[in-house]
């Protein structure tokens, strides 16, 4: 019991951490690419980022209340829905937006132009790469940070509309508000390209940590290999019976399905146990149950 709380914690540590990384990925892109180019993009962020071009209220005031108040919402239609984690992921975002602007400000008051004046698609393109690859870790490690997602669910409740469906929808109205402000459709133009450059990155990151793979592992020592990977890696292992059509002599095959950043791993204690052991690696579409995936299918 005591192991598996161990477990079970040093699991959460890693994820806050990873969220928190992730986070400063996404409050760097923003205070030093997107803001000082008057940038938007969709989300609560995009809304934020609005008003500050608008009325100066900074970001993180505005992404805050608003967030609030859609937790609020959330909380009293769907119930405790929402994990701890997108309440620690709105606090530490908020307190990430205002002390990186604290950071880069300059002695005016300003946020600088770090790429220099007119270089408003090169930070589009650099600061949609650090939204996108800090959101992607931030799911990656189950965390969310609230947002347009929460109203999705809310119409989505009430109305046959799917989640993707509904975010676009809210995302291509935020964006698309940026006109009133600035008269100029470019910006526009430049909030849809940070919306398109985020979505492949997200799902970039996504797809990468997710793959899985699978191995065939063939030893005398497959005892000592299965009791090895299913007490020190922590993944679950199957023992096929095999014969060797040359030698005509039965042998156990070791299946092992595992994240394709445990392969360095097993790769290493199959070596320290068996450095003659045959060792089969490919990468699979999809793994789905305990420890992987979940299989989301009505």
């Amino acid at each position: 019991m005591e192991t598996i709380l161990k477990k079970k914690i040093g699991r959460e540590s890693k994820d806050y951490l990873a969220i928190t990384f992730g986070l400063i990925c996404y409050a760097l892109g923003w205070v030093a690419f997107l803001l000082p180019y008057q940038i938007t993009t969709g989300g609560v962020s995009g809304i934020a980022a609005i008003i500050y071009y608008a009325t100066g209220v900074e970001i993180q005031v505005s992404y805050f209340v608003i967030n609030a108040v859609f937790l609020g919402f959330a909380l009293k239609i769907l119930g405790p829905k929402f994990s701890v984690k997108t309440i620690y992921a709105i606090f530490m975002l908020t307190f990430l937006l205002w002390w990186f602007q604290v950071l880069f400000r300059g002695s005016d008051g300003n946020l600088p132009q770090l790429l220099g004046p007119g270089q408003e698609f090169m930070a589009c393109v650099i600061g949609a790469g650090l939204l996108g690859f800090g959101i992607g870790i931030v799911f990656c490690n189950n965390g969310s940070t609230g947002g347009t997602d929460i109203i999705a669910w809310i119409i989505n409740k009430y109305k046959d509309v799917t989640l993707g469906r509904m975010m676009m929808y809210c995302d291509i109205v935020i964006i698309s508000s940026c006109y009133f402000i600035f008269h100029d459709w470019k910006r526009v133009l430049f909030g849809f390209c940070v919306l398109f450059i985020m979505s492949i990155v997200i799902d970039y990151v996504i797809n990468s940590t997710r793959q899985s793979v699978q191995f065939l592992i063939f030893s005398r020592k497959y005892e000592q290999i299965a009791e090895g990977i299913s007490t020190k890696i922590d993944r679950g292992v199957t023992l096929l019976d095999g014969q060797g059509w040359y030698s005509k002599q039965d042998i156990k095959v070791i299946v092992v399905l595992a994240r394709k950043g445990e392969s360095l791993d097993i790769f290493r204690l199959v070596k320290d146990i068996d450095s003659d052991a045959f060792i089969s690696q490919s990468n699979v579409v999809g793994v789905y149950g305990e420890g992987f995936d979940k299989l989301k299918v009505k």
